[in-house]
């Protein structure tokens, strides 16, 4: 199909590896076809593990534009979808007052000023609209309330919305959606029938130190595999907040600034901060995680 934005799961890998983002062949197959059949891809998994990344390399790798909406408690219609541009209305009506136009027929004067100029376009309205390739990024949707999954769900069923005011406004090129959830509330199980699913946890060791050779150029193997270790010792401890693939990379990124070559204890006291963000946490590291001491020269 003309309109798709990947030739095939191979394609999709390539294309994305050449951006930075390492897929597994399920992730680059589901990425896939995702776009064939131009149905919403349905990402779950711990915080940090690539999710929202992927939109953004799919978008990067392919020279779509990117379109967000971040959910949150009491996101409404009027922030997820389009609202009027009530200032803007008033001020054509007092204009059409001004200028001695007060009687004309109301009718008219609703016409006027219920049309797409005074139109707020929020991030769903903004994808159904482009007519270039364009990328859907629906994220944290379980933070949202359950009354926008209605929403949702008429707008990824048929990519299209309907305005009273103007009627039905469809896509014109379907935008390629991702959906992400943190699994702190369950999705209803007609929002997730409409998605193909991927769940995305922590990598392998192989495949994250593959991601962070890739994600921080001048890192070493030696500091890669040393960071990845630590890092699965840490997810090994039961703490408050695992450390996400995320924190590997700017862990990563900070010793690399320090010139610090591997993780030993000392390396750890001065960095902790970058990967263990609860107080809880850090003493259970400090004291269940067993690193070399410092070489002395």
């Amino acid at each position: 199909m003309a309109d798709t934005l990947f030739a095939s799961a191979d394609d999709a890998a390539t294309r994305l590896a050449a951006t930075g983002y390492l897929t597994d062949p399920d992730l680059a197959t589901v990425t896939y076809l995702a776009d064939s059949l131009s149905k919403p891809l349905l990402l779950e998994g711990p915080a940090g593990t690539g999710k929202t990344q992927l939109a953004n390399a799919v978008a990067q790798a392919t020279g779509a534009d990117i379109v967000r909406l971040q959910c949150y408690e009491g996101i409404d219609e009027a922030r997820a979808l389009y609202e009027w541009n009530y200032r803007k209305q008033l001020l054509r009506i007092q204009s059409a007052g001004r200028s001695g136009d007060e009687d004309s027929d109301w009718d008219q004067q609703r016409n006027n000023i219920f049309s797409e100029e005074f139109l707020l376009a929020r991030p769903l309205l903004t994808a159904i609209q482009r007519e270039t390739p364009t990328v859907l990024l629906i994220d944290e949707t379980d933070k949202a309330d359950v009354e926008i999954e209605g929403l949702l769900l008429e707008v990824l069923s048929d990519f299209q919305v309907t305005i009273p005011e103007l009627g039905t406004i469809t896509a014109v090129r379907r935008p390629f959606v991702v959906l992400t959830t943190n699994a702190t509330r369950e999705l209803s199980e007609a929002l997730r029938r409409r998605c193909l699913y991927h769940y995305i946890g922590y990598p392998s060791a192989e495949r994250e130190r593959a991601i962070v050779m890739a994600r921080v150029p001048g890192a070493t193997q030696e500091l890669a595999d040393s960071v990845v270790n630590a890092i699965r010792g840490m997810r090994d401890l039961n703490l408050r907040k695992p450390p996400s693939v995320a924190e590997t990379i700017d862990w990563t990124r900070s010793l690399l600034a320090l010139g610090i070559p591997q993780v030993d204890a000392a390396a750890l006291d001065r960095t902790l901060g970058v990967v263990v963000k609860h107080h809880n946490d850090m003493e259970r590291v400090r004291v269940q995680l067993h690193l070399p001491k410092a070489s002395t020269q």
